[in-house]
């Protein structure tokens, strides 16, 4: 027998079970965006290369070591979706909806990056971004953060904190990071691998470093909020203004970086302490030299993405039992009359809105009963020679404790719909 092949490392299958969760967390994600006003857009997953060297920066770690991309037949460089920011810019120059209007968009789907696989990050992971065009004002970057804490709350998730800071302007940053180098390179012996390796090409993400080594170091560096131009400076003291007024708790944490070269101004995560290393479950943040850079007319942007996997995972802690989508109702045929007569009652109550799973193949009593309990339904529907001669169903409660009943056709929807609780259409 030959060796069964088994999924690409870091790219995971998602079982009934899981996605079950999943669909909760994109359905309320959904109806907390449409509430806001959001449109979904729905993009590639194949980009030209050339759009995350010249959206992400060709000096950040995600271009140099982590995407995965390869030359099609035509010789032309692609590249599956690190990110969705870009690919949303690209859409819009492309299809002319950015220039003189307002866009509020969301997309969902799977990114990619080459890293090594650990618990929260993997290299075929999924995102819910968020992208509003059109907007330099603070108020969008606060109703921004409104939404995530509207999210949290309909999900009943606890534990985030929010964390903000300001890049400032590309000038105010290229100032800057010319200080910081100085500082950082006057302590060249103290740095880690990875540092000096960002040391001359991307100096500011080692403020992001999480080496213990680090510390002292990056806790003596330049303060980034200390060099803010005016223009920035105010933009982040009005956010602050309207997340006060909001209700909404932060704190400033002047290490917060990000890891894409086109962010300006205002840079937000929403964190936790409880999935370990990956604590990040929202990041985001206002970048809006990005439309310009990629070949459309300057317009301002701001946005975030989800970690799907992260937040799932934050909700599978806390709500460790999601409502099921296990069928309501088993139906079990016991003969040839109630196997043909079965599918037209199965459709009946599929019409009324119940779930409802069919015995397909025969078998006994007993082993129908069996597969009853493993669908997980409340109710055994038992359909025999007797049931089809009076018009009745025999019921059976497979999960409470009533006793098995013989209910009526004309009135199992009513019977059923009092039992589970639901209103359905007969």
């Amino acid at each position: 027998m030959s060796k069964a092949i088994q999924a690409v490392r870091g790219m995971n299958d998602l079982l009934p079970e899981a996605v079950e969760r999943w669909q909760l967390v994109e359905t309320t994600a959904r109806d907390v965006l449409h509430a806001y006003g959001y449109r979904e857009i729905r993009l590639p997953v194949l980009e030209k290369s050339e759009l995350f060297t010249r959206s992400i920066g060709g000096q950040t770690d995600i271009v140099e070591k982590e995407m995965y991309s390869f030359e099609d037949r035509n010789g032309e460089s692609l590249t599956l979706r690190p990110e969705g920011t870009a690919g949303c810019v690209r859409a819009g120059i492309e299809n002319g909806f950015l220039h003189n209007q307002i866009q509020r968009l969301w997309y969902a789907g799977p990114m990619f990056r080459h890293e090594r696989p650990q618990k929260g990050r993997y290299r075929q992971f999924h995102q819910i971004g968020v992208e509003a065009f059109g907007i330099d004002s603070p108020d969008l970057d606060a109703e921004l953060i409104l939404m995530c804490v509207r999210l949290w709350k309909s999900l009943g998730l606890e534990g985030l904190t929010l964390e903000l800071n300001s890049l400032g302007s590309p000038e105010s940053r290229a100032a800057y990071r010319a200080k910081l180098t100085r500082y950082l390179a006057a302590h060249r012996a103290e740095l880690d691998e990875d540092s000096l390796r960002r040391l001359e090409k991307n100096p500011m993400r080692i403020l992001d470093s999480k080496h213990p080594g680090m510390q002292q170091v990056i806790a003596g560096a330049p303060n980034l909020r200390d060099h803010l131009d005016i223009g920035s400076r105010d933009h982040f003291d009005r956010l602050g203004d309207h997340l006060k007024e909001s209700g909404v708790a932060y704190r400033i944490n002047p290490q917060l970086v990000r890891g894409l070269d086109y962010y300006t101004r205002t840079v937000f995560e929403w964190t936790t302490d409880r999935l370990g290393a990956q604590s990040a479950v929202c990041a985001g943040g206002r970048y809006d030299g990005l439309v310009e850079q990629l070949g459309g007319r300057a317009a301002p942007a701001a946005g975030f993405a989800i970690g799907m996997e992260r937040l799932v995972g934050l909700l599978a802690l806390q709500h460790p039992s999601p409502s099921s989508g296990a069928p309501e109702a088993y139906l079990v045929l016991l003969g040839k009359l109630a196997e043909r007569q079965g599918l037209p009652l199965a459709e009946r109550l599929r019409n009324a809105g119940l779930r409802i799973e069919y015995n397909c193949g025969g078998g006994e009593l007993k082993a129908q009963l069996k597969r009853a309990d493993r669908s997980g339904a409340r109710f055994a529907l038992m359909l025999g020679d007797e049931e089809m001669r009076d018009k009745t169903v025999t019921v059976k409660d497979m999960r409470g404790q009533e006793i098995q009943v013989s209910v009526h056709q004309d009135v199992l929807i009513d019977f059923l719909n009092e039992r589970t609780g639901r209103r359905m259409k007969a």
